[in-house]
Formats: structure tokens, sequence, C-alpha cells
């Protein structure tokens, strides 16, 4: 039997516990980014079942060009869930205001939970601190981890060192392809800057991506990380990683 995720009481406040259908395939997405075209033709290629689950990473708004379309496509639907982003996060405490923002949208931000948790597995935006129990973690940290003892996208990037207990599902980071480690998932593959938009199918341990229609904001080399460690097999797991191709 897995064991949930124990977090400070600042953070549990913020913890979503799921009860996963037994039959239902689940899956994780990574950031979005208000690229609603791409995340239609995303749920398209997923093509949900009435049991079937979706997770994101965060970050669902900002940069892209329709925010409140992607926050309509996750409430609207049950079987949607996304924890919070530092985007997201970055509207609630009032440090963006952006002009799409509608008088509800700041209220499902600050409701979104920052950790969601089944299983094993564990979906936070940013990261984890490998050198820390998870009970020592803020929210802030939650949001924004990348790495921890280096310096930005200069690394090294927490998932490095990470060896569990928990596989964590993340976003934040940029990678030109997916990261596939034994205890760490990233899956923000620069939708918005025309990278492809990424779920990670949990059942059949595999990548789902569509490709992009467009790029919408640009972005340097230099903050797109190339996972070369997870390019092809993982040097732990042995797992390879598989990538399935989207309408």
């Amino acid at each position: 039997m897995s064991t949930p995720p124990q977090f400070s009481d600042d953070v549990e406040a913020h913890h979503e516990r799921l009860d996963l259908p037994a039959d239902g395939d689940v899956y994780i997405v990574g950031d979005v980014h208000g690229s609603r075209a791409a995340l239609e033709r995303l749920l398209a290629a997923l093509d949900l079942g009435e049991d079937d689950r979706v997770v994101f990473v965060g970050d669902l708004v900002r940069k892209g060009p329709d925010s409140p379309g992607v926050v309509d496509l996750v409430r609207s639907d049950e079987r949607l869930v996304s924890v919070r982003g530092n985007n997201e996060q970055k509207v609630v405490r009032g440090d963006k205001d952006p002009d799409w923002l509608r008088e509800s949208d700041r209220e499902y931000f600050a409701s979104m939970p920052v950790a969601i948790s089944f299983d094993d597995a564990l979906v936070v935006h940013g990261g984890v601190d490998p050198e820390r129990p998870l009970d020592e973690h803020g929210i802030e940290e939650l949001l924004t981890m990348r790495a921890p003892q280096g310096d930005g996208y200069d690394g090294p990037f927490w998932y490095e060192d990470y060896d569990g207990p928990h596989r964590v599902f993340f976003g934040h980071t940029v990678h030109d392809r997916p990261v596939e480690r034994e205890h760490a998932v990233g899956l923000d593959t620069g939708c918005v800057y025309g990278g492809t938009l990424t779920a990670y199918d949990y059942r059949r341990d595999r990548f789902v991506t569509v490709e992009p229609t467009a790029t919408h904001e640009g972005r340097s080399d230099a903050k797109i990380v190339d996972p070369v460690e997870a390019a092809t097999t993982d040097p732990v797991s042995g797992r390879g990683v598989g990538v399935t191709g989207g309408n």
C-alpha cells in the first residue's frame, strides 16, 4: 500500500490526495501557458473515458494567447485537475494583473492545490530539494524549485540527485524533450515556445505529445534544457523513453 507524502501543516492545507478509479487511465500534462489550441488537440488525442483523470503540473496560464480558454477547459471538466504553478501564484499574490483576468480567476488559482498525490506519485509544479524531507519544504519552494544547490538554468537541477521515495512529476523547467527518471518525470517541453505539449500516460508508462501549431513567445536556447542523461535510458531504472504522437 502506497504511503502519502508528509508535508508541513502549511503545505498540507494545499495538498490533495486523489482516489483514482481502478480501471481509468491517468495522464499528467506539462505546462500549457495559455495554449488552448494545443491543449484541445492533446485532449482529443487522449480520448478520455468517463473514469479517466488528467492532472496538470501547473502554469495553465500566461504567455500564450488564450489563458481564459485554458482555464475554462480545465474548470468545466471534473476529470481534469491542476496544481498551482508559479504563474498562477503571481496572479494570486497580485504581482501580475493580466488584462484577460476575470473576477473568478484569481479565486480559482488560490483554490488550486500546491501538491497532488496518488499511489506513490507526487505532482508539484517546480520540484523538491533532494537534501531535505518534504515536511521541511514551503509552498514557494514547491512552486519554483529548480537548482537548489546551483544557479537556475545553469543547474545542477534538483532531479539529478533525487532518489525518492515518491516519483515526482513536475513542470516549470523547460526541456527540449521529457525527462524520465526512476523518481522524476519532467513534462514542460516548451509548448508556448514552439515545443511540444506533453502528457505522461501513467498506466502505460509512455509519453503522448502533440506538435505545436505556433510559437507564441521566444525563448533563449540557454533556458531550454537538454536532458542528456534522460534522453534514451535512465541510468538507474533502465526505462526507455517512449513517445506516441497525437493527431
